[in-house]
């Protein structure tokens, strides 16, 4: 993994909630490996996986704290003695918000609040959270830009929507420094394949090595800003650190700027297998954006961010890991 900060961080903290998660094991990967003085990871494991975060045990600025954002104490005790505050922990999925609406509210509301709500009594210097491309909703408009979103079209949109309102309220209210970032369909090895809302790339991996069925929703020309997960990694990285007055307060979309559509990433993935099968075609998902393609010029202007790895770079490198998995 590349390096994407020249500030010494031998004397900072950070938090990372959701850090036994897909982006947040990443994140607390490039922290530890590049000299942090502590990280601290706080994931209850409920979509999280042990696994992701075991690689770490023996690290000695390492600290993992099995708690729930959903209870405030929890979240004060984490922020104690932090810096920095990058906020992953989430429950992903429109479908799983189509299908529990509450639950999705209790964990990216309620307990999204909690964590800025600790941070800002913490005193921590940068916060930085994941929203996400579902809150362009129904504006049809290509490349999304920041400033023009539309109507939600999931539970899931709604959540994030409110991490972005209440993020701007308490920059502005509070003087707090904090960062949101849309990710566009992050992608990368450490996805969980497993459960009914696993990520679309194992599942089309798993499917294409163990000859079992593969679905595609729709037609299957929907189009994604596949995102490798390294650009999300040196998103947080450039958002935590950065001296940018003008970048605080802002929400950015983290993407590459190309959009593919789900069969060219079935047919690059059968490619990269060298194994011709088939999909089955489905009933399209609710909730979901047809297109999706960002402008990414914002991000790159105020945080100088750069994605390092495009499309098929990133794909090649999640075929292999996941190959491995299956092959064994």
């Amino acid at each position: 993994m590349s390096v994407f900060h020249t500030k010494d961080i031998s004397q900072s903290s950070f938090l990372i909630t959701g850090g036994a998660g897909f982006i947040g094991s990443h994140l607390v990967n490039y922290l530890l490996d590049n000299g942090a003085k502590k990280v601290r990871v706080l994931d209850n494991l409920a979509t999280g996986l042990r696994s992701n975060v075991d690689l770490f045990l023996q690290k000695p600025n390492y600290e993992f704290i099995n708690g729930d954002i959903r209870d405030f104490e929890t979240c004060k005790n984490a922020c104690k003695g932090i810096d920095y505050v990058s906020h992953q922990a989430a429950l992903g999925s429109v479908p799983r918000s189509v299908k529990d609406p509450v639950a999705s509210n209790d964990v990216n509301v309620t307990g999204f609040l909690n964590v800025l709500t600790a941070a800002k009594d913490a005193g921590v210097k940068t916060f930085v959270y994941a929203s996400s491309s579902a809150v362009y909703g129904d504006e049809p408009n290509l490349p999304k830009v920041e400033e023009r979103i539309g109507n939600p079209l999931s539970p899931y949109a709604v959540t994030k929507k409110t991490n972005e309102l209440y993020a701007d309220v308490f920059s502005k209210l509070y003087g707090m420094n904090i960062i949101g970032f849309r990710y566009f369909n992050v992608f990368g090895s450490r996805q969980d394949p497993n459960g009914p809302y696993a990520a679309v790339m194992p599942l089309f991996v798993s499917g294409i090595i163990n000859n079992t069925p593969v679905y595609i929703n729709g037609d299957g020309e929907q189009t994604r800003d596949f995102t490798y997960v390294d650009n999300a990694v040196q998103a947080n990285v450039r958002g935590m650190l950065t001296d940018n007055a003008a970048a605080f307060g802002q929400v950015y979309n983290i993407a590459v700027g190309e959009k593919f559509s789900v069969n060219f990433l079935y047919n690059a993935i059968r490619e990269l297998l060298n194994i011709p099968h088939e999909a089955t075609y489905r009933q399209e998902r609710e909730g979901d954006i047809r297109n999706s393609l960002a402008d990414i010029s914002k991000a790159k202007n105020l945080l100088g961010y750069n994605p390092q790895y495009r499309f098929l770079d990133g794909l090649k490198l999640t075929v292999e890991y996941f190959k491995d998995i299956y092959s064994k």
